[in-house]
Formats: C-alpha cells, structure tokens, sequence
C-alpha cells in the first residue's frame, strides 16, 4: 500500500509532462494554414502575414494553401476533416458564421467542427453611394430609401457574403427596402458601383479608400463600432443614428476540434504577442483592418454571436438556406 501511495505523485506527475510534451516540441515540421479564399485578398494577406510571423517564431515554414470555391465551403470542410494535431489550421471569416444558416446542410459545423484559436483582425463594410445619388448623410439616405421604396439598390461581391448581410442588417434596422445586386466578386461590383449602374455598394476599407479618396464614390457610414485610421472622416452607423449597427468582416484562427488543447493554448499566446508588435499592427491597420487578438473564450463567444446575429438577418430578410 505504501508503495502505490508513493507511486501515485509520481505517476501524476508524469501524466502532466506527458500532456505538455506536444506544445513543448511542437511544431517539428511545416504548418499549413488552408484559405477558403484565392490569393490576393484580405483573408489571405491576413494569413501569410501571421504565417510569416510564426515561421520566425517556431523556425519551421509556414504555409498558406488557398482552397477557394463553394462560398468557403470547400476550404472549410477540408480544414475542419484534417488531422487535429496543429498542423493543419484554418484562417476563418464571417462566411463561417453565415453559412450555418445560409445553407440548409453545410459540410460542416462551426462549432462543432473547430476549436477557435483567436481572433486576428477585424475590417469593416463601408456604404458608399455613386455621387448622382442625392444622399450625403445616412439619414439622408434612409429618408430616400423610404420615399422610394424598393428603388435603390446595393451591389455586393455575392449571396450569401458579408457584404451582402450588411446591407440586409441596414434594412432590417432601418425598416426600408432595397434591392440587393449579387457580383460574381468584390471587382465587377465596385466598377459598376463607380460607373453608376447601381446605386451603392457595401464593401471592405481597403477596396474602397482610392475611390473614396478621389470621389469617385462618397462615403456614407462604416460598419465599425468605433472610426478606422484609414478613413476617419467616415462616420459609424452607430454614431450616424441607427444605435447598435455593426457589420464586421473578421479573420480569426481555428484549428480542428480535438487538436491537443496546449497546442492550441500556445498558438493562442503566440499570436496575440505577434498581433501585437508595433511592425504588423502597423501594416494592418494601412491595410483597413483592426488586430484584435483575446482569449480563444472571447473568440468562441464572439464566433456565438455572429452566427446568431446573422441567423436573424438571414430570416429577415426572407433568404431561403441553399
């Protein structure tokens, strides 16, 4: 007895080391982070910059592998089915949380499928309108949208995306009808946004300030809860009048549901000491977005709200799932 007595701290403490074996050598090959985005965009220069950031830290490469296509869904049923031992992990955005309600059987399930890692960085939809459109003030524009009901119209970069959800928490809060303009893309429907043939479009910051910046389009309203350093002359919704309007576009870490937890734990710290350093928040609030970083408990609470906000939306604006 006094022999299994004397063993038994000894086999805790060796159930302990064997837990915090895999973040203590991890990682010892490449890591790959899949995109459900082609190259080019904000999801993906999200990624390849913290990618980068992490190469230097673990001395093992980094790698983005972009798998576009089903509106996320193929990039995101691909990472959500990897191997969970932290190095197959994941650069989600709003799709995640849209097309839980989006679609009427999506390949997979937010959270059920992922273990959030954090938050990375937040962007915004801007409305902006083509200079004809006699409307310089959202109010303005919501007093035009309900003298003409069902006149205006918005372009976005597609159903389903969060440009388009954008536009539908403005007409469910608002109380007016628009009528959405789906692109195959963020490109044709800013070009036909500039050229007049639609009235005015929602989309991120970066797209948007050249535009802005030369009058080609005028700002109404940002969909942040606070300004953006890259066009602070451009008012809130919530500051504009319409209380408690928030449309984000987010990129947050995931890795697969049963990833050893202090694997995860240490992506957690690692990038919210990188999302830190004056270098890449530098460079990401240039490019429009926000660093955010938190625990990986604010990011699935946060990851919760979204896919409820936009579960309400969806209805109300009479979507049927696909």
């Amino acid at each position: 007895m006094r022999v299994r007595v004397t063993l038994l701290p000894v086999a805790a403490a060796l159930a302990l080391a064997a837990l915090s074996a895999p973040a203590q050598t991890y990682p010892q090959r490449s890591v790959r982070i899949i995109v459900p985005y082609a190259a080019g965009g904000n999801t993906d220069i999200t990624a390849r910059a913290i990618g980068a950031k992490l190469t230097e830290v673990f001395g093992q490469q980094v790698i983005v592998d972009n798998r576009p296509g089903g509106a996320t869904n193929i990039g995101s049923e691909l990472a959500a089915k990897a191997p969970p031992d932290g190095y197959t992990l994941f650069m989600g955005g709003a799709s995640n949380a849209i097309n839980m309600t989006l679609f009427a059987k999506p390949p997979y399930e937010t959270l059920r499928d992922f273990a959030p890692v954090v938050l990375c960085v937040k962007g915004a939809n801007v409305l902006s309108v083509h200079p004809s459109l006699p409307a310089k003030t959202l109010k303005e524009l919501i007093a035009l949208a309900k003298a003409q009901p069902g006149k205006l119209n918005f372009a976005s970069s597609g159903i389903g995306g969060s440009n388009q959800m954008a536009g539908e928490l403005l007409k469910m809060m608002a109380g007016i009808n628009m009528v959405h303009v789906p692109y195959k893309g963020n490109a044709p429907a800013l070009v036909d946004t500039i050229a007049g043939n639609v009235h005015m479009i929602f989309s991120g910051v970066p797209a948007l300030v050249p535009h802005i910046n030369s009058g080609r389009l005028r700002a109404i309203a940002i969909g942040s809860l606070k300004r953006f350093q890259a066009i602070p002359a451009v008012p809130t919704f919530d500051e504009s009048g319409l209380k408690g309007y928030e449309a984000t576009t987010w990129f947050g870490l995931f890795a697969p549901v049963k990833t050893p937890k202090d694997i995860v734990a240490r992506l957690n710290t690692e990038i919210g000491k990188i999302l830190g350093g004056a270098d890449i928040k530098g460079r990401f609030i240039n490019d429009g977005l926000e660093p955010i970083g938190g625990t990986q408990e604010q990011f699935a609470r946060f990851i919760r709200e979204e896919i409820d906000k936009y579960a309400t939306v969806i209805k109300a604006a009479g979507i049927k799932p696909l």
